[in-house]
């Protein structure tokens, strides 16, 4: 029953945006006959344009808030926290997808050129080994 009430939800969004792009495209016919030079014309491509972008924004957000109302566990889920892990890289990781953490790292300081004592060397992901230049 709510698969058939989200799947006709949907389906009425689309209608809705169907609508508001055939309002956008009246509007730039209305727009292009007023206009007096090509610069005008092409505002009004322009202002159709963003309001197709924003009628296909409202459907991808009513389709959210659909699925949202028959899977409110799925949509927005929390991740703990567990002191000394990045809850966005717990959530990627939790997904299959590995990326670095990046928030709250500090780039190294160095001194001149040389590796200080504050100074961690890069190492390839993987073997612990440096670079070296050749």
């Amino acid at each position: 029953m709510q698969a058939a009430k989200e799947k006709l939800s949907n389906m009425s969004s689309a209608a809705k945006e169907h609508v508001d792009k055939y309002k956008a495209k009246v509007e730039e016919k209305k727009e292009k006959a007023g206009a007096r030079n090509e610069v005008e014309k092409e505002i009004a491509h322009e202002h159709r344009k963003a309001k197709e972008t924003e009628a296909k924004m409202h459907l991808h957000e009513a389709k959210a808030q659909h699925k949202a109302e028959r899977h409110p566990h799925e949509v927005g889920t929390c991740v703990p926290t567990v002191a000394g892990v990045d809850p966005l890289v717990a959530s990627h990781e939790q997904h299959g997808r590995h990326y670095p953490a990046t928030a709250g790292v500090v780039p190294p300081a160095t001194t001149g050129g040389v590796a200080g004592p504050t100074t961690v060397a890069p190492t390839y992901p993987g073997t612990g080994q440096t670079p070296t230049t050749k």
